[in-house]
């Protein structure tokens, strides 16, 4: 099959296995580049097939010689539709994991079902007998509960109407959007899916089955951002699944001191990833950042953060993180001289101008290279089995 990109609106309905297979192949060719450093020996990543949860895979793999288990929820191709790209990511990462010597493997299903836990257990108990690291990388639009519940979140204001400039990604043109307030149910739903309940339940349920070292660290991810999209994040609904996610911390470091297991939240910089790209007056904010950064020299992709994550903030000796206990790795974006640059240009961007004071190529870019696209050494023209 010939495989072209089909996007509608904020998602490409089509991956290509050869790309998400180069898009793999070079962010392991970053972290080996990068050496060694030391870190956990056996990894479970909750979330491992796409952005930071794959980056977060393969930096453990190929930077501290671990073996993993990923967890994922993906679709294998039909006769006429692609798999989706945490498939062929996941599918690729396994055969360069194992061409290379290290364990690696995934379960596919719903992450937050009990059903998944108890097989990820199972694994564990089999093959690695206790993990020493858990990542938390889940980025799902719903959740079904055991009694079939269905929680599903939502990108929304929580103090009113929000208006502001915003990329049209149909055309590449700025334009106005309103984002409006949400219902108390509709946050309550956010936080049920995109906050720490479900984090919490695969720390206890690992920890009862004792499959969890003593000591261990588990981690998940976050996002703070600039006071300019606070409205609609961080102190939207997603922000508030957010402090969630943040409180939960605290909580599982509390609640399983005598086992010495500490929780902690990385806040991670903006970048295109499937859940951002949905968030209205985001990508903009990411299209200029893009450009401000790169102009400054430091620029960081997925896998860059990553790999600065277990090379210099989690040292085993002393863990880089602020007065609220978090790993920042924000901490390029937010610096004083790059925010005061983004917000210049925010001020007078607009669509006759918006291709030369953003980075749109760039946000394209990463926006293509999710599902497998733009990468200059593969031919799109050839056939290929899905």
């Amino acid at each position: 099959m010939i495989i072209e990109p089909k996007v509608k609106g904020f998602i490409c309905m089509t991956s290509h296995p050869e790309g998400c297979k180069e898009n793999v192949a070079r962010q392991i060719s970053y972290i080996k580049k990068l050496g060694k450093t030391a870190g956990p020996q056996k990894v479970l990543v909750i979330g491992a097939s796409t952005g930071y949860g794959l980056a977060s895979r393969i930096a453990v793999t190929y930077a501290c010689d671990a073996s993993t288990i990923g967890i994922m929820y993906e679709k294998p191709a039909t006769d006429r539709r692609t798999a989706t790209p945490g498939w062929y990511n996941t599918t690729a990462f396994e055969d360069f994991a194992a061409k290379d010597g290290y364990y690696a493997k995934s379960i596919n299903g719903d992450a937050f079902s009990k059903e998944i836990k108890d097989q990820a257990i199972e694994l564990i108990k089999n093959e690695l007998g206790k993990v020493d690291m858990v990542i938390y990388s889940l980025a799902a639009p719903r959740r079904t509960m055991q009694d079939g519940t269905i929680y599903n979140s939502t990108l929304k204001t929580v103090e009113g109407d929000f208006t502001n400039k915003s990329l049209n990604l149909n055309n590449n043109t700025v334009i106005e959007a309103t984002i409006g307030p949400a219902t108390e149910e509709e946050i309550l739903s956010t936080v049920k899916v995109m906050g720490g309940e479900d984090w919490k339940d695969w720390i206890t349920a690992l920890v009862e089955a004792d499959v969890l070292s003593d000591n261990a660290i588990t981690l998940a991810y976050s996002y703070i951002g600039p006071k300019l999209t606070y409205p609609v994040y961080y102190n939207g609904t997603i922000g508030l699944a957010k402090k969630h996610l943040y409180n939960t911390s605290v909580e599982i470091t509390k609640n399983f001191a005598s086992k010495g297991i500490k929780a902690y939240i990385s806040v991670n910089k903006a970048l295109v990833t499937q859940a951002s790209s949905a968030i209205p007056i985001v990508p903009l904010y990411f299209a200029i950042l893009y450009k401000v950064m790169k102009e400054k020299g430091n620029h960081e992709g997925c896998i860059e953060q990553m790999g600065r994550l277990f090379h210099e903030k989690l040292n085993p000796i002393h863990i880089d993180k602020d007065e609220e206990n978090r790993i920042r790795l924000d901490d390029y974006e937010m610096q004083e001289d790059i925010q005061t640059k983004v917000m210049e240009i925010w001020n007078q961007i607009n669509t006759e101008n918006v291709s030369e004071l953003a980075d749109l190529t760039g946000y394209w870019d990463d926006f293509f290279h999710m599902f497998g696209f733009r990468f200059d050494n593969i031919d799109y023209s050839k056939d290929v089995e899905i």
